[in-house]
């Protein structure tokens, strides 16, 4: 039966390969360490999750129901799960699946139409204690009971994605900072009660190992929650300020002064952001001296800094101020095929260019020149 026969992995390899030929009907059966293997319930665990490895999320939940000891393998050795092939019932799904997989560390529940209720989250929580990484993104039925239980419930999340989910409020999200302090990845894109100064407040307070956090279109977030954001998290590497029209210069020097490992930033349509915004990252590198150079001796001097900047619409700034940034970060790039400094609607802005751009014209006269 399943689970009585231990294998080492060139066995495990051997059997596979073998059993795939068996189910092409090129052989007649095979034996692992003097046991053999005649129908599919023989199949060791090993082999068995190999084989489960597959299939699609859907097939391997079938696969679960065949026998006891299938669903036992499946359900204890099953870690990443996606239900968004679920169009209908996904609500009922998972709180029939919940209790089953409780080794889930991935579960991916995005929706096109709004499915998910607060019963659903609270049984996630209630059996998947070791879930790391969540999608609830555009589950607008879900209120701020499913914050609740996910902080009792799933304390080691790293990953938390609930984009879209207008209902959740920001004493809901602070209060789940409180235990989910293991945050890395959090996604609050279009969150507009969740996100405000005060929950932002509380991240920067508990969540000190962030590392990614998108705040799209969130217009209730102003400079107080992004400095606190800026102080408590230093690990920050991408942030997504799109839309968030209420931030000034404050918050981006402060990103700039406290942030020093951050790598991409999204300014679009942030409109009161001016020269000295441009000016404060530029100077950060200067300041942050002893990790460039460790950067250039490694190689990696370019990749070093931010790679990724949009400051679209952002209609107060110069020539000369984004000049100066782009020339201080050469990762940042606005040639054909780049474009990591994005500055669309931005028409004063089209004589910054970057070092490639510079190298190419140059190139480009050196032959023309030639040639005559």
């Amino acid at each position: 039966m399943i689970g009585e026969v231990k294998v080492g992995n060139e066995d495990l390899n051997l059997c596979f390969e073998k059993l795939m030929m068996v189910a092409a009907g090129n052989s007649e059966g095979v034996k692992m360490n003097g046991v053999g293997i005649t129908e599919w319930k023989d199949i060791p665990v090993e082999l068995l999750l190999r084989i489960v490895s597959l299939l699609d999320d859907q097939t391997a939940i079938v696969a679960s129901s065949v026998c006891s000891g299938w669903r036992d393998a499946i359900c204890l050795g099953l870690t990443q799960l996606c239900l968004s092939w679920c169009r209908k019932n996904m609500n009922n799904l998972v709180l029939s699946l919940a209790p089953k997989f409780t080794r889930l560390q991935t579960l991916i529940l995005r929706q096109e139409n709004p499915q998910l209720e607060d019963n659903a989250v609270e049984t996630i929580s209630k059996f998947c204690h070791d879930l790391q990484d969540l999608d609830l993104s555009k589950s607008f039925k879900l209120s701020d009971h499913s914050l609740y239980a996910l902080a009792h419930g799933c304390p080691n999340l790293k990953k938390l994605n609930i984009s879209g989910c207008t209902s959740f409020s920001d004493e809901a999200l602070a209060y789940l900072t409180n235990f989910c302090r293991k945050l890395k990845i959090l996604n609050l894109c279009g969150c507009v009660k969740a996100a405000t100064d005060h929950a932002l407040q509380a991240i920067g307070r508990n969540c000190n190992m962030l590392q990614s956090l998108n705040l799209g279109w969130c217009d209730n977030v102003g400079d107080l929650g992004v400095v606190s954001l800026a102080y408590g998290c230093h690990d920050l590497q991408c942030l997504d300020l799109c839309g968030c029209v209420r931030i000034t210069d404050d918050s981006v020097i402060a990103l700039a002064n406290e942030c020093l490992h951050l790598r991409s930033l999204g300014l679009y349509y942030c409109r009161n952001i001016t020269d000295r915004a441009m000016y404060s990252l530029a100077h950060s590198r200067v300041k942050n001296k002893g990790l460039m150079w460790e950067s250039s001796m490694k190689g990696r001097y370019e990749d070093d800094g931010l790679r990724s900047l949009n400051i679209s619409q952002c209609t107060a700034l110069t020539p000369s101020a984004v000049q100066a940034l782009c020339d201080t970060f050469p990762a940042l790039h606005t040639c054909s095929g780049r474009h990591s400094l994005v500055m669309s609607g931005c028409l004063n802005l089209t004589s910054v260019h970057c070092a490639c751009a510079v190298q190419a014209h140059r190139t480009f006269n050196t032959i023309f020149h030639t040639a005559h």
